[in-house]
């Protein structure tokens, strides 16, 4: 059984779903909750938001389209690195994280 955990939301999300007849978009930050979790295909990740104007996000990365998307990352921070540093050491450390995780697997 996967243990499912919610970790208060440090900084902030934004989404938006734009299909033909309506678009959808919304924010999640502080006082909002989020899940991520490896599953055997990819990556769930869960956005929730609760109160008056509640909302919840759900996504599912597998993860060759993961890799993918992280690559392209990496390749737009190459020409155009605008992150601060703090931002720069909290991925740094997240990244050595991953990369830790998925030595052992």
């Amino acid at each position: 059984m996967v243990k499912k955990t919610m970790h208060p939301v440090q900084d902030k999300a934004e989404v938006a779903i734009d299909f033909p007849d309506k678009v959808y978009m919304g924010s999640f930050s502080r006082g909002s909750k989020f899940e991520a979790r490896a599953e055997n295909d990819g990556l769930y990740i869960k956005l929730f938001r609760g109160g008056e104007d509640s909302r919840e996000v759900e996504m599912h990365l597998h993860h060759y389209l993961l890799a993918d998307i992280l690559t392209e990352w990496a390749a737009s921070l190459a020409r155009e690195p605008a992150m601060n540093e703090s931002h720069r050491d909290n991925l740094r450390e997240a990244i050595a994280g991953i990369d830790k995780a998925l030595q052992k697997s």
